[in-house]
């Protein structure tokens, strides 16, 4: 999984099934962990989101299993996840703007869920061909 998500250089995250494995397990890159934290990515087994908040914000989102498909969803603010480390050890993360986005995305996906199944204004965005995509 960790390949995988390396491999592309704009993805954030990356879900088990997403790439053919029917386990409950994504993984957050360490790009976009916040400063301070482990730099390693991290690994979030059995997550189950605890709470979400009643504020929702419209926000950007793709996903690297529908390339270049790009739309609005409306998520909760701020989320609270509780998930298992590689060892096995319960942790518990709460996250805001981003890291809240991800967690419902990530979670979304374990439960059989594209962000096209909810999204508006779907539009495809291609990359620029001097980008390297």
């Amino acid at each position: 999984m960790k390949e995988s998500l390396d491999s592309q250089h704009d993805g954030v995250a990356i879900a088990a099934p997403q790439i053919g494995i029917s386990k409950r397990i994504y993984i957050v890159s360490r790009k976009v962990l916040p400063e301070g934290k482990n730099q390693e990515d991290k690994v979030f087994i059995n997550p189950t989101i605890t709470f979400k908040s009643k504020d929702k914000k419209k926000m950007e989102e793709g996903c690297l299993s529908v390339r270049w498909l790009y739309g609005t969803v409306k998520r909760s603010s701020r989320v609270t996840v509780e998930a298992q480390n590689e060892l096995g050890e319960k942790f518990i993360e709460t996250g805001t703007g981003l890291m809240a986005q991800i967690f419902q995305h990530e979670t979304d996906h374990l439960n059989g869920i594209l962000f096209i199944d909810t999204a508006e204004n779907i539009r495809e965005m291609l990359p620029e061909k001097n980008d390297k995509n």
